[in-house]
C-alpha cells in the first residue's frame, strides 16, 4: 500500500512532467465565476493578502494582481512556482499540501481551485486545519473540486472527491462555516455540472 507522502510524491511527479501541456490546456480557462465569488465575500476597497493554494502556472496569481491584491501562490510543482513566479511576477511557496508550513494569520482568503481533492481522506482535515490557521479572524476559503463519492487513482493523479454533505463536515471539523456553494459549469443540468464550489468562512 502507498504512504499518504507517495500519493502526493506521484501526483506532484504528473505535473511536472505536464507542466507545460498543463499550462497550454488551463491558461485560457475562465474561472471568473469563481474569482468572483470569492471575492464577493472578501472587504472592498482594499488590498487583500490572498494565498492561492495549488496555484499552478500562475494564471489567478495575475489575475488577484492586476486586482491590486497581494496574492502568494503555494504548489507542490516546482515547475509550477517557477513559472507561476516569472508569469506573475508574485512570491510562490514550493510545498506540498500535506506538509506545508503557513504562518498563522497571515492572509485575508485563500483561494483553492481544483486543489484540494488531490489530498487523500485522511489528511484532508489536518490540511483543511493549516488552512484555517493561516486565515485572519474571518477569512474566507473558496474551494472548487469534482464532485463524488470516491477515492483513489486516475492515472497517476490520486483524488479523493466528495459532495456538499461531506464537505461541509470536514469544513466544519477543521473551523470553517459555509456561506454557500454552487455547481458548474454554470446553466447545465446538475448531473452536467461535475464541479462544486463552495464559499466558506473561518469561525
Amino acid at each position: 500500500m502507498l504512504k499518504l507522502t507517495d500519493k502526493e510524491a506521484l501526483t506532484i511527479a504528473h505535473y511536472e512532467q505536464s507542466a507545460q501541456s498543463f499550462w497550454a490546456g488551463t491558461r485560457n480557462h475562465d474561472v471568473s465565476q469563481n474569482t468572483q465569488a470569492f471575492l464577493d465575500a472578501l472587504p472592498k476597497n482594499m488590498p487583500l493578502d490572498i494565498l492561492d493554494f495549488g496555484c499552478g502556472p500562475g494564471r489567478d496569481l495575475l489575475h488577484f494582481k492586476l486586482l491590486g491584491h497581494k496574492p502568494i501562490g503555494l504548489d507542490g510543482s516546482q515547475s509550477f512556482c517557477k513559472t507561476a513566479s516569472k508569469y506573475s511576477g508574485c512570491p510562490t511557496l514550493n510545498q506540498s499540501f500535506i506538509t506545508m508550513d503557513l504562518p498563522a494569520q497571515s492572509f485575508d482568503g485563500v483561494f483553492a481551485n481544483a486543489a484540494l481533492f488531490h489530498v487523500p481522506s485522511d489528511e484532508l482535515l489536518n490540511v483543511l486545519k493549516k488552512l484555517h490557521a493561516a486565515l485572519r479572524p474571518n477569512g474566507v476559503m473558496f474551494t472548487s473540486n469534482p464532485r463524488g463519492n470516491a477515492e483513489g487513482w486516475q492515472g497517476q493523479r490520486y483524488g479523493y472527491y466528495l459532495e456538499l454533505k461531506t464537505s461541509e463536515q470536514f469544513l466544519q471539523q477543521a473551523g470553517f462555516k459555509i456561506l454557500h456553494h454552487y455547481y458548474r459549469p454554470k446553466g447545465l443540468p446538475i448531473e452536467q455540472q461535475p464541479w462544486l464550489a463552495i464559499v466558506s468562512q473561518r469561525v
